[in-house]
């Protein structure tokens, strides 16, 4: 096994478990390891500090795996923690949900690897060069575990080029996934498609907050903004909202959000969907005069960095601006971030600056994060990404 030198003065966030190594730190490698091969990181004297994942085309060129060095990290111990990370996830899955995150990536130790379950199928992302070498490992245990009808690759592009990987979705395993499968989310259904859909098909993520927006909507005029396929306007509708308006810029994830009314048995009649951007859409809705009792403004990333987030920040001042310009007095405003870069202590000033520019008062009654099955690892909180606040607007 090659042995990775660090610089002096390096081991601090080795010695505390964070798993990233930039190359920086890197003082030199003795020998020639493939990009992905698992390597001894030692530091300056020699000593060894952690297993790792390889990569020198990566800013991260180490991502750390185990730091016992008498632990062999091989087949076995890949698909102990793929076990461990979907038993972690067993209590979830019930009659009323069969949809969740079963690998999280650095926050279930196999970084690079994320996997969600749709029914009966698995969507992957695989997002380094350490998790694609180790693949069919990892597609065997899943197998075992959950017999699948499919397991799908759905890698973001953009991740895998910063590790000189290229992008091909395909089938891993099993059939292609039909062009719509249905998975249930505390006892809604939702029609996905998994090769066609954003990210890896649906954003399981945000099921906690959808049942607590829902909680409010009870006769109330709400607007989902950046609806996709309709999480929030589902709940909304369910919990007996007296209209649903939703927004979205992708004409199939309108067309989508209408099937699973549809599929819910849901009162169509008052419900609007609007394809538009939405920014330009919350400006006509102001130009229009329209009021709303709750708001749901739910973004792409903004920032995807820490070099973006100033750039960021003006983006959800004016989006949040906007919204609370559209509420009627005591109305309610459900903001969510999903930039990692932007902590909540920034997201809140952000919001402190919309509501002076719009000349509202506002109250933090809620604040929203990611679900159990999206863990935030003790030693790295940057897997912390989802945040949001549920405000009331005066």
């Amino acid at each position: 096994m090659t042995d990775v030198v660090l610089k002096k003065d390096k081991e601090k966030a080795v010695n505390q478990r964070h798993p990233w190594v930039f190359s920086g730190a890197i003082d030199r490698v003795k020998g020639k390891p493939v990009n992905g091969d698992i390597v001894r990181l030692l530091n300056h004297k020699g000593d060894f500090m952690a297993f790792g994942f390889y990569n020198d085309q990566s800013r991260v060129a180490l991502r750390l795996l185990e730091w016992d060095e008498n632990t062999a990290v091989n087949e076995d111990w890949i698909k102990q923690k793929v076990a461990a990370a979907v038993n972690a996830r067993a209590n979830i899955l019930n009659a009323g949900t069969d949809t969740c995150r079963l690998i999280f990536s650095e926050a279930d130790y196999l970084p690079g690897l994320i996997v969600d379950k749709y029914a009966d199928h698995l969507a992957v992302q695989i997002l380094t060069s350490g998790i694609e070498k180790l693949m069919p490992v990892v597609i065997d245990e899943l197998r075992r575990l959950l017999n699948p009808l499919s397991i799908f690759d759905k890698s973001d592009a953009s991740s895998r080029q910063h590790e000189g990987l290229e992008t091909d979705n395909v089938v891993l395993w099993g059939d292609e996934p039909p062009a719509s499968v249905e998975v249930k989310e505390n006892g809604i259904v939702y029609s996905i498609n998994i090769a066609e859909g954003q990210k890896s098909g649906f954003y399981c993520d945000q099921r906690d907050n959808r049942r607590i927006v829902a909680e409010h909507a009870a006769g109330k005029k709400v607007l989902d903004c950046f609806s996709y396929t309709g999480g929030f306007t589902l709940n909304a509708l369910r919990n007996g909202a007296a209209s649903v308006t939703s927004v979205d810029s992708s004409a199939l994830a309108i067309e989508t959000l209408k099937q699973n009314i549809s599929l819910n048995k849901l009162d169509a009649s008052i419900h609007s969907a609007i394809q538009s951007d939405v920014n330009k859409q919350l400006r006509a809705f102001k130009d229009a005069g329209e009021k709303f009792d709750i708001i749901v403004l739910d973004p792409p990333k903004y920032a995807p960095s820490r070099s973006a987030l100033d750039r960021a920040a003006r983006a959800y001042k004016d989006l949040n601006r906007v919204g609370m310009l559209l509420l009627n007095s005591g109305g309610l405003l459900a903001t969510f971030s999903c930039s990692g870069a932007m902590d909540m202590e920034n997201f809140k000033q952000v919001l402190a600056w919309a509501a002076l520019d719009a000349g509202k008062q506002v109250q933090f009654i809620h604040q929203f994060c990611q679900p159990e099955d999206h863990p935030v690892r003790s030693s790295f909180p940057e897997g912390e990404y989802l945040k949001g606040l549920l405000c009331r607007v005066f």
